[in-house]
């Protein structure tokens, strides 16, 4: 696929990480927004291989990241982006990342005519879930220690700073349902919607960088009890990345799909 750059080299030893971008919310909604992309042709040949509701794999990626023989997946649902916000494949993530997953999604997708049902499947969910994850801000890592540990928003103590924006999603949203939050956001322009789509994935790393270090303006690092009105002020940004992550799925499914 040309947007996206080939399979680089073989992958290494993993490092544990835990991670869970968007929650099963986010990544619903991301989904359900790519599906009012995507062209009837790609709906038909996606369904040969789920023919599901394609939110019941959201997260099927974070509840089997430890299964034995897909567990060098344990990490990729992180990545580490420069000074400049540009892609920074750190050797901290050994084994991987949420880009390098894209990539090998890319690859194989692009040829999947070529591969057996299990294996588009699997590269499927990996490709559903970490378009989702990329645009997840506290998955972007930038450099220095970013990513702080126990807070608390509005009282209540919270596992990390990671942990409020997997679960954004839901506090802003409550007990709306994917389709419901997908309409709501879904309002760009045709015009709008293929600038999002446009240029490559290094392009998205950056963009999504740009947009999600906003977070560390409102909640410097080391900030033991985050601003009352964070969930308020992250509602733009939340709908921004995941309509943004919606239309780039939709572009994806639609090049491999499409044809």
């Amino acid at each position: 696929m040309k947007k996206l750059l080939l399979l680089a080299a073989s992958l290494c030893i993993l490092c544990q990480q835990q991670a869970g971008a968007w929650g099963r919310l986010g990544h619903q909604v991301v989904i359900k927004v790519a599906e009012r992309h995507l062209t009837d042709k790609a709906k038909r040949n996606i369904a040969r291989y789920m023919p599901y509701d394609l939110k019941t794999d959201a997260v099927w990626m974070d509840h089997h990241r430890r299964d034995k023989g897909i567990d060098y997946t344990t990490a990729w649902h992180v990545y580490n982006v420069d000074e400049n916000h540009e892609y920074n494949p750190n050797a901290r993530l050994k084994q991987g990342d949420a880009i390098r997953a894209l990539q090998i999604a890319d690859y194989n997708l692009a040829r999947y005519r070529e591969l057996n049902d299990s294996t588009v499947v699997m590269n499927l969910r990996m490709l559903l879930h970490f378009v989702g994850d990329m645009h997840c801000p506290t998955h972007s890592y930038f450099p220095g220690p970013r990513c702080f540990w126990e807070c608390t928003l509005n009282g209540k103590p919270q596992k990390s700073f990671h942990s409020v924006y997997d679960k954004m999603p839901e506090l802003i949203y409550g007990e709306m349902s994917a389709e419901e939050v997908a309409e709501r956001i879904d309002t760009c322009k045709r015009r709008d919607v293929k600038k999002i789509q446009s240029g490559s994935l290094y392009d998205w790393v950056r963009d999504c960088a740009d947009n999600n270090a906003v977070i560390y303006r409102w909640n410097p690092v080391n900030t033991e009890t985050l601003d009352p009105n964070t969930v308020e002020l992250s509602h733009e940004l939340v709908d921004i990345q995941m309509r943004n992550a919606g239309y780039r799925l939709a572009y994806l499914l639609n090049e491999y799909f499409g044809e």
